[in-house]
């Protein structure tokens, strides 16, 4: 049986992709993961073969990634390597269209509930910057100003504000102007009638007990929340964007995003076939653990326990010092005796996601584990690292200019590979 076969029936085993989502919120082994909690029971963080299980996603193996590299011709990258993107749906559906020379785009998001990102706001968007480099594709991104003003104590003119300031953040990344457009739902939607008209086609075909068995919506809740997961379907569809796909329907996404949003994608994979649309792929990340360690998720709305990306050099070794929860010994003679903890050790987990040595950085676990590397030594690597991510950033981002973000986010053609062009005309 081939792997679109095989995801094909774990879809149809989820009752239409909706009713087995009542598991989504609540969990028998104690993880509970949803688009806007993440909490694990376990010092060692969230399950993620059994997250697999339950959302019934395909685990990234290295058939996959021996197959990944094929196509591509060159490594894949570390955070794949490393199985920090872990899950999938469709890839090899995508990596058969490459090769075919057949288009397809990237699609990703943020929610700006801060002015400026976090360390781990970035792993999607260093990881969605490096497939779009190495397949030459177009990339949509979407500010889901509007979910933050449904969720959060904020304004609508103060949620537009930080979609703005998140987009600098973003952008500083090295996104291609030419081949990226950047969207708030505010300022959007009323301009482009095809993205709307697909929101209500989404909203027709998804009843109100779905979204709850989903989603997890009670009778409290505003209808602007119930109706919220068709907006985030909507840009999962080619024909939402006509200025670029010249009202083709048949170019599918992928998409790169936390596990915690593919509810939303399971949802839209769901109603994608009776609308006449591609489903979505998606390759799922593990979440980037709080400073305090991997029973929840980095959060900006606690400072203690982000590293941001406004931080200074000085705050981001404050924060590390006091906050990243150790895997040591509680004496030094103990953690020379037993050993330290890489599972459950921050700054180690960090080290995963940004120090792309592979060599240096099994050394450094190799040591940490044996005793001989003590936590403040594994603190110390970890800051000089994450200090010289932030002092780059903040540097490139100071180049952000307001007409620079406008050139983003004006609907208008983007650049294809030659291979796909043919195919978009």
């Amino acid at each position: 049986m081939s792997a679109t076969e095989i995801e094909n029936n774990v879809d149809k085993r989820m009752d239409n992709g909706c009713e087995k989502e009542t598991e989504n919120s609540e969990s028998t082994d104690g993880d509970i993961v949803d688009p806007w909690n993440v909490v694990s029971s376990s010092e060692t963080g969230v399950d993620y073969d059994k997250l697999i299980d339950r959302f019934g996603s395909s685990k990234i193996d290295e058939k996959l990634l021996d197959r990944f590299e094929k196509v591509i011709q060159k490594p894949v990258h570390h955070l794949l390597r490393r199985g920090i993107f872990f899950s999938h749906r469709d890839m090899y559906e995508i990596l058969k269209r490459h090769e075919e020379g057949k288009p397809f785009y990237l699609y990703t998001g943020r929610g700006p509930s801060s002015s400026s990102l976090h360390m781990g706001h970035l792993i999607p968007f260093i990881f969605t910057k490096w497939l779009q480099e190495t397949f030459d594709v177009p990339l949509i991104i979407q500010l889901t100003d509007d979910e933050k003003f449904l969720w959060k104590d904020l304004s609508i003119e103060k949620a537009q504000q930080l979609a703005i300031e998140n987009a600098k953040d973003i952008i500083a990344l090295g996104f291609d102007v030419e081949k990226t457009f950047i969207f708030s739902n505010f300022q959007f939607i009323g301009q482009c009638p095809q993205f709307y008209q697909n929101m209500a086609r989404v909203q027709k075909n998804v009843t109100f007990n779905q979204v709850k068995g989903i989603f997890g919506f009670g009778n409290s809740d505003c209808i602007g929340k119930i109706s919220f997961p068709a907006i985030q379907a909507a840009p999962s569809f080619s024909s939402s964007f006509p200025f670029i796909f010249d009202g083709r329907k048949d170019v599918p996404c992928l998409i790169p995003c936390a596990i915690d949003q593919d509810p939303f994608f399971r949802m839209t994979r769901d109603v994608a076939p009776r609308l006449g649309f591609c489903k979505p792929a998606l390759l799922h990340s593990q979440f980037f653990p709080a400073l305090q360690g991997s029973q929840t998720k980095m959060s900006a709305s606690d400072p203690n326990s982000s590293i941001f990306l406004t931080d200074t050099a000085n705050q981001i070794k404050k924060k590390i010092h006091k906050h990243a929860f150790s895997g040591g010994g509680g004496t030094e003679a103990e953690h020379r005796e037993k050993g330290g903890n890489c599972d459950v050790d921050v700054s180690f987990q960090y080290l995963r996601f940004f120090l792309e040595d592979d060599e240096r950085l099994e050394k450094v676990r190799k040591d940490y584990t044996s005793g001989e590397l003590l936590t403040g030594f594994l603190k110390n690597e970890l800051i000089g690292i994450l200090q010289k991510v932030v002092a780059e950033h903040q540097q490139r981002r100071k180049e952000i200019t307001d007409d620079l973000v406008k050139q983003f986010m004006t609907p208008r053609k983007l650049k294809f590979n030659s291979q796909n062009k043919s195919e978009i005309k």
